[in-house]
């Protein structure tokens, strides 16, 4: 993992290099989340780079695990770097 600043929104962010040995960028701040393969409606990367169905959640005691939003859910300039 290393940190980084987006070059859209500017915000602060994480790269967590994937197995296939992507980087993808992610929010800086952990979240818990219960992981759901099938119905998940959100995505979480791993400190280890798996990209996981799942829902958030806050209480800890529900939680799958923790992870990190992949940033494409919060950056307002996401769009611009699509094609």
């Amino acid at each position: 993992m290393r940190n980084g600043v987006c070059k859209g929104c500017g915000a602060a962010i994480v790269w967590i290099k994937t197995p296939g040995g992507k980087s993808m960028p992610c929010d800086t701040t952990p979240r818990y989340y219960i992981e759901k393969p099938r119905s998940g409606s959100k995505k979480i990367v791993t400190p280890n780079g798996e990209v996981i169905s799942c829902e958030y959640t806050e209480d800890p005691h529900k939680a799958t695990g923790t992870g990190f939003a992949p940033h494409w859910g919060s950056c307002q300039a996401a769009g611009s770097f699509r094609k």
